[in-house]
């Protein structure tokens, strides 16, 4: 289906979206629009890199009412870079509207400045980290009564011990008959248990079983596995990138030393790299991923924080230093790459006692994972 035969899409969106080559709909957008559109609730499941974030924002958009000066949707995400990058292309698509526009507010970020920036434009849509969206309606400093639609993206993440009590307590604030959106590459059972209790009849749309039960991660990834000693592994790091010559890569890494250790040792070794971890400042953070956009630098080093909803394109390669906590976690570092049906290659690096999480992501995520190793410089067969 064309964005342009949905008649309730105004046309100066349709004209941006035509400008960005983007003319036709993703089956998650195609299939949700209209249950959007018409205030239901829904939990979509839909693969990375599939367009979740324009499938609700047109429909919210599409039926705003500019005469509102108050909040009237609300997107909630674990991060601040997705804020920054939803709030982006939210603004592109309101930009020949001038009664309409998006702002967004973090927890790095000073308080007092975001208030005074949210009484200036009075933005139509707010996005969220939740600590500080909870902060701002708990000392009332905005009004979220007339607020119609409240989008939980990345849900799964959302949901999980670090965020659930806050994500609650923003949904107690709001009136009960409130729209609730739910979003995510992979939906738990935390999530169906959330909105059981705060949902009204919603919709399950799993994008990725109605698309012949094909992967939740993209065809078009190649999935390695180099064994290692885990005192080994940064420098196995380093061979491999060496070895595989990635054009934009995102390296993966749990631990905050191990990610230091590892940006020290690209660098000495003269690669273009940058890092993005909790300890940043939002300016270095900033700086870290436009410099990773720009191509200023060839690979980015970063923990979980990353995973999560970057819309970079061309990324080739995703290198796991150790495999991710959870499970699903490695659907949205996968996706990272191969976007847009572009080829990629995620590679990870694990030790012998850690076969069985690669059996287990094969069996769950229908993935052919192929083990490798070095030879003489290059990447060879097991």
């Amino acid at each position: 289906m064309q964005f342009n035969e949905i008649k309730e899409i105004n046309n100066d969106i349709i004209e941006y979206l035509n400008t960005n080559k983007i003319t036709e709909m993703t089956p998650v957008q195609a299939q949700s629009f209209k249950h959007i559109y018409n205030n239901k609730d829904m939990i979509i499941c839909s693969s990375t890199g599939t367009g979740k974030t324009l499938a609700y924002l047109l429909p919210i958009i599409s039926r705003l009412d500019p005469s509102n000066k108050n909040i009237q949707a609300l997107v909630v995400v674990p991060t601040g870079e997705l804020a920054a990058q939803i709030n982006s292309v939210a603004n592109d698509l309101l930009e020949k509207n001038p009664n309409l526009n998006a702002n967004f507010v973090v927890g790095e970020a000073n308080i007092k400045r975001q208030i005074e920036t949210l009484k200036k434009t009075k933005p139509s849509i707010l996005i969220a980290t939740p600590a500080r969206l909870q902060e701002l309606i708990h000392t009332k400093k905005i009004k979220v009564h007339e607020v119609k639609t409240l989008v939980l993206d990345e849900s799964d993440k959302l949901l999980n011990k670090t965020f659930i009590n806050t994500i609650e307590n923003i949904r107690k604030s709001l009136m009960k008959r409130t729209q609730v959106i739910l979003t995510s590459a992979s939906i738990n059972n935390k999530t169906k248990a959330f909105a059981k209790d705060n949902c009204f009849n919603p919709i399950y749309m799993d994008i990725n079983s109605n698309l012949n039960n094909e992967s939740l991660i993209p065809k078009t990834i190649k999935h390695l596995y180099f064994f290692s000693d885990r005192r080994e592994r940064i420098e196995n790091l380093r061979k491999i990138i060496k070895a595989a010559k990635p054009k934009k890569c995102i390296v993966f890494i749990n631990s905050k030393y191990d990610l230091e250790e590892s940006y020290q040792k690209l660098q000495y070794h003269n690669y273009n790299v940058a890092c993005l971890s909790s300890k940043n400042s939002s300016i270095e953070k900033k700086h870290s991923i436009e410099d990773f956009k720009s191509g200023k630098v060839d690979i980015l080093i970063a923990t979980d924080i990353a995973a999560r909803g970057l819309q970079i394109d061309n990324i080739d390669t995703v290198i796991n230093v150790n495999l991710p906590e959870e499970n699903e976690e490695y659907i949205h570092r996968a996706g990272r790459c191969g976007r847009n049906g572009n080829p990629g290659t995620c590679i990870s690096i694990i030790t012998e006692n850690e076969t069985n999480k690669i059996k287990n992501y094969q069996k769950s995520f229908k993935i052919n994972m192929l083990a490798k190793k070095l030879y003489q410089g290059k990447i060879v067969a097991k």
